[in-house]
């Protein structure tokens, strides 16, 4: 049971089964589309004040083109058309067939502009925040199964040993927070961005917005969720957007501003932080440690939502609201994580996962597939060569980046030259003279 102070207490659902994610499909959408008003879950008022804006800004139309612009039903849709046209704030100027052509009023225009000088909101109808939390748990990654199977189609683009995919796949299941950790170049954000790919085939809904005591919080971003899919069946509520599991990844410039609600002053409405779009997801803090907020003011700050799955977050005014913490987070880091971790933190981040140095073998197979991405040809007695100048001469140890950074060195001087790239033992060398630094 989780109370919001100050609104309703809603009853969680925690029995839920685990289920495949090798089966694919889509969780569950919202039970059924609201037939009218009442049934929307949001005040009246402020449906009817985004109806108007919204045909202030874009009509006249028809009404199924306020029920597309507002994701409400047909019947909905003309139920607020009626009671802002007995406020003789719109009105009928024509019919489209045997659609009625809606338009506002002089009257309605002058509200229209009171309303957006408080608050630019328009379009899509937001949906109430005991319907996110119930739709955020029942999507909640704790209910997937995670595969051996999920895990290599995820990495298959990714060379690692059977042991670390062994450890991130068990990391998954887990549900908990994860610590990626090891020199640079290693792959750790690789390993964070394809650890989200386990559950490709996994679809979420996403909701436009959340109304919260009279507030809008924008939740549904098409950079982060892609291009999503509205609920299109008859009985599907459109206010929701059919996507793929998110992943968002904040490095350096996070800062403590950005965990909270992102209120726009020329809006007048609310953004939601981070972690409120990786829900149902993953959030990954990549190099963490040298974000601008120090390490123990973002860990005191997750505290809660990392033991308990819950987040506050603060309106304009102070006002406290609480939401789900549901995704997997994946801290990414250069540094041992004794170093940026007290006790009390490194027993919440149960699963730690060190990213070394790959062998030859890995490397001459990534070597391969950056070289083949490229569409250039490589020769094993080159590569051999390469890997004995970086270990010997060099004294530097074999990592995943060096591949790809080497190509590029070569195909750059190629660019320079205004010649096909050639991997061979002149272009690598110079590559090679190029990207590191002399030993001491």
């Amino acid at each position: 049971m989780i109370a919001w102070k100050g609104l309703r207490t809603v009853k969680m659902n925690t029995t839920v089964d685990r289920y495949d994610i090798l089966k694919g499909g889509i969780v569950a959408g919202p039970e059924h589309r609201p037939r009218t008003i009442a049934e929307v879950g949001v005040p009246e008022s402020i449906l009817e004040d985004i109806a108007l804006k919204t045909l202030y800004l874009y009509g006249p139309f028809s009404m199924a083109d306020l029920s597309e612009q507002t994701r409400l039903s047909y019947d909905a849709a003309e139920q607020l058309f009626n009671r802002l046209r007995a406020k003789l704030l719109c009105e009928v100027t024509g019919m489209a067939g045997t659609v009625p052509v809606i338009a506002i009023s002089s009257q309605g225009r002058t509200r229209a502009l009171e309303l957006l000088s408080k608050n630019q909101y328009s379009g899509a109808m937001p949906v109430s925040l005991a319907s996110y939390v119930a739709q955020i748990q029942k999507q909640s990654m704790r209910h997937v199964k995670v595969r051996p199977a999920d895990v290599k189609r995820a990495f298959a683009h990714l060379v690692f040993d059977d042991e670390v995919l062994s450890e991130l796949g068990t990391a998954l299941n887990s549900g908990n927070a994860v610590f990626l950790y090891g020199p640079p170049g290693v792959g750790k954000t690789a390993a964070a961005e394809a650890m989200s790919q386990v559950f490709a085939e996994n679809d979420v809904w996403i909701p436009f917005a959340v109304e919260v005591v009279g507030q809008i919080i924008t939740v549904y971003d098409p950079a982060i969720h892609g291009v999503g899919m509205d609920a299109n069946s008859e009985d599907g509520d459109r206010r929701w957007v059919r996507c793929k599991r998110p992943t968002v990844t904040v490095g350096g410039e996070l800062t403590v501003d950005m965990l909270d609600l992102q209120f726009n002053p020329i809006t007048n409405y609310y953004d939601g932080p981070p972690q409120m779009k990786a829900n149902n997801g993953v959030l990954v803090i990549d190099d963490f440690g040298r974000q601008r907020i120090p390490p123990e003011d973002l860990l005191n700050r997750w505290v809660v939502p990392l033991d308990r799955g819950i987040e506050f977050l603060t309106l304009a005014g102070g006002r406290k609201i609480e939401i789900p913490f549901e995704m997997l987070v994946v801290f990414a880091s250069n540094r041992d994580p004794r170093t940026v971790l007290d006790a009390a933190f490194l027993r919440r981040i149960q699963t730690k996962i060190k990213l070394g140095s790959v062998t030859e073998k890995q490397f001459c197979e990534i070597f391969r597939r950056v070289a083949q991405d490229r569409r250039l040809k490589v020769d094993q007695g080159v590569l051999n060569e390469l890997i004995g100048i970086i270990r010997n001469d060099l004294k530097e140890e074999l990592r995943a980046c060096h591949p790809r950074d080497l190509v590029n060195q070569v195909c750059w001087k190629a660019t320079y030259e205004d010649q096909e790239p050639r991997l061979d033992r002149a272009s690598l060398s110079r590559a090679v003279k190029a990207y590191f630094l002399p030993p001491n």
